[in-house]
């Protein structure tokens, strides 16, 4: 299954874009990384089946293995690709939301869009690892 992060802005050179690529490196799945403009442009549909998952600050909460056995699931039930929306400082359009097949959230607290990418790559390839069986995940 295809890992695809679909972010609103350019992040440029910067301390999260070197976390981003850090992160990106090191995932075994097959990954696609792309950049929207603020506002406007588009993506090509999304190989069939796929799944919508949208970032908010109003979505779920899911540990790491429960990302993972989300992940996992998806793959197993044949799903092509995963396509994680990233919004801009603003948000996304409610229709992005309401459409998404999961909404989720890296906490309670707002973070910066930028450093949102950063933390979705870590969590991509940790809940990859945990699918693999990688000894190194724990959770307290």
């Amino acid at each position: 299954m295809q890992l695809h992060v679909v972010a609103r802005g350019k992040i440029g050179r910067s301390p999260e874009e070197e976390l981003v690529e850090r992160y990106a490196r090191r995932i075994a799945w097959p990954l696609r990384l792309t950049e929207l403009p603020e506002r406007g442009g588009s993506v090509a549909a999304p190989a069939s089946p796929s799944r919508q998952v949208a970032l908010d600050e109003r979505g779920r909460d899911l540990t790491s293995s429960e990302f993972a056995a989300v992940l996992s699931r998806w793959r197993d039930d044949g799903v092509r690709e995963a396509r994680f929306w990233v919004g801009a400082a603003d948000g996304h359009e409610p229709a992005l939301r309401d459409d998404a097949d999961l909404v989720m959230r890296l906490g309670a607290m707002t973070w910066p869009h930028l450093l949102v990418r950063a933390m979705l790559l870590e969590q991509l390839w940790r809940a990859t690892s945990i699918v693999a069986g990688h000894p190194y995940h724990r959770e307290g």
